[in-house]
Order: C-alpha cells, then sequence, then structure tokens
C-alpha cells in the first residue's frame, strides 16, 4: 500500500494539545486504508455525523455518568473523523466547496443535535432558551475562529490571499461561506501589504511568530473544548453550565482574540524594519 503523503496543512503552535497527542495521530494512521479503499472525504464527513449524532443520543441519558463517558467517546470518534475528512481531500486532491460546506454543516449538525438532547432532556423553557442562544453565539464563534484559523496559515506561507472560489449554485453553500469571509474586510489591509512585499516570506514568519500567541487563545473556540466541556457539565450534573460557558467566557474569548489579531496586523505593517522590505 502507498502511504499518502504527510498532511502539513496545519501549524502545530495553534493546535489543541489533543489534536496533536490524540485526534489528528488517530486520523494520520487511518488515511492510508480510506485512501486505499476509496473512501470519499465526504462519506467520512457522513460518517462522522453519524458518530455525532450516536454521541448525542449517548448524552440523553447524561444523567448515568457511563452513558455521559460513552457520549465523550463518540464524540472523540467524531473528532478523528472531523479530521480524517480533510486529510482525505487533500490527499487525493478531491477538496472542494461543497466537501468544505459539508465538512462544517456536519460540525454545527452535531452539536446541533447534543443541544436538543440535552433542552429534552432537561424539558423546560429556560433549557431551550439557553440551548438556542448558546446554539447561535456557537455558530458564530465557530465561523469567526476556522476563518482567523485559515488566514493564519496561509499567511504563515506568505500568501496574501487566495483566489476566491467561483460562486456555488448552493445557497447553503454560498452562506456558508458568506458568513465564514465577514472578517476579510477588517484584515484586508494586512493582506494588502503582504501582497506588496518583494519577499512576502519574511513578513510571513515574522506574522506567525507574532499572531501565534492570540491564534492560540482563539483555540479555546475549537471542536474539542466543547466536547470537553459538554461532558464536563453533564458528569457535574448540570448540562446548563456548558451553555453558560458558550454565552460567556467563550464569547469574550472571540472578541479578545479578534481584537488581539488586529492589533498584531497594525503593529506588523506599521513597523519600520519591516517597511523597509516593500
Amino acid at each position: 500500500m502507498t502511504r499518502p503523503p504527510p498532511d502539513r496543512s496545519r501549524d502545530r503552535r495553534i493546535e489543541d494539545p489533543t489534536n496533536l497527542w490524540i485526534v489528528h495521530p488517530a486520523a494520520a494512521a487511518l488515511l492510508p486504508w480510506f485512501v486505499a479503499h476509496g473512501i470519499s472525504a465526504n462519506m467520512v464527513s457522513v460518517a462522522g455525523l453519524l458518530l455525532g449524532g450516536s454521541a448525542a443520543l449517548a448524552y440523553a441519558q447524561w444523567q448515568s455518568w457511563p452513558f455521559a463517558v460513552l457520549g465523550l467517546l463518540l464524540s472523540i470518534a467524531w473528532l478523528v473523523a472531523d479530521g480524517l475528512d480533510g486529510m482525505v481531500a487533500r490527499a487525493t486532491g478531491t477538496a472542494s466547496a461543497l466537501g468544505r460546506a459539508l465538512d462544517g454543516l456536519c460540525d454545527h449538525g452535531v452539536f446541533a443535535l447534543i443541544y436538543v438532547v440535552l433542552a429534552l432532556s432537561l424539558g423546560t423553557g429556560e433549557g431551550w432558551a439557553l440551548a438556542i442562544a448558546a446554539g447561535v453565539a456557537h455558530a458564530v464563534q465557530s465561523n469567526l475562529y476556522e476563518s482567523e484559523r485559515a488566514r493564519f496559515h496561509r499567511r504563515c506561507k506568505g500568501i496574501a490571499a487566495v483566489a476566491p472560489s467561483p460562486p456555488s449554485g448552493n445557497p447553503l453553500v454560498r452562506l456558508y461561506d458568506r458568513v465564514g469571509g465577514t472578517l476579510e474586510r477588517f484584515a484586508g489591509r494586512f493582506d494588502a501589504a503582504l501582497g506588496r512585499r518583494r519577499d512576502p516570506g519574511a513578513l510571513g514568519m515574522a506574522y506567525g511568530a507574532a499572531a501565534t500567541p492570540p491564534m492560540r487563545l482563539l483555540s479555546l473556540l475549537s471542536a474539542n473544548v466543547r466536547v470537553y466541556v459538554i461532558f464536563l457539565a453533564c458528569l457535574a450534573g448540570n448540562p446548563r453550565i456548558f451553555w453558560w460557558i458558550e454565552l460567556g467566557p467563550l464569547s469574550l474569548i472571540l472578541l479578545i482574540g479578534l481584537v488581539w489579531h488586529r492589533k498584531v496586523e497594525r503593529r506588523l505593517i506599521d513597523t519600520p524594519i519591516l517597511a523597509t522590505h516593500r
């Protein structure tokens, strides 16, 4: 069996530790088998949705700790599938706008199922209100975090901007891309400066070092963190704890991280030493 080339799409400096030591190694170990058997990235995304749906069913009995543990284990399996679909797409050269949107929608779908199951288990209007509000906050946080992460990876390679994808005929894909690109107009000044450099790689390296701290903070908005907080909240006997964390601390982390990241960009493009390399 020919082993696929190593996946170098992620910068280890800003990855969640559980991705580095558990999720990505497991996905990488599975990658050759999936590629050899012709299993598409979209099929992996759907399989991940099924694993996440099974986790939601387990959390329907969160009051019993064995079911909470089962929900956690199935959620980790979903995280592995979530990493594997991108690896398969890159290894087989089959990445597409539809696949990217499907991956994102499956991610949101898993959490939506878990939120609904937990709200049903509580059976109160207050629980439903919290679940809906947290779900909206989650969607905003995740889309903005993913756009920041993609921007970080691109800039570290000295790439100022990527050519826009042809508009999709699928309205859901267009909506997903529009939400994910809402920060472009605020971050565009740095990309414009990067594009004017004779040596964009030097600015990209300086940017990578300076932007790593705010990106590490923003990595707390990853699916991994939510998976573990859901489990701990259920183990503590109150799923509402997770929703309040979603609405409060995670929203604050998003705001601080975005402001910090933009401040790093402004400082870099206004630094005289870097300006001499235009």
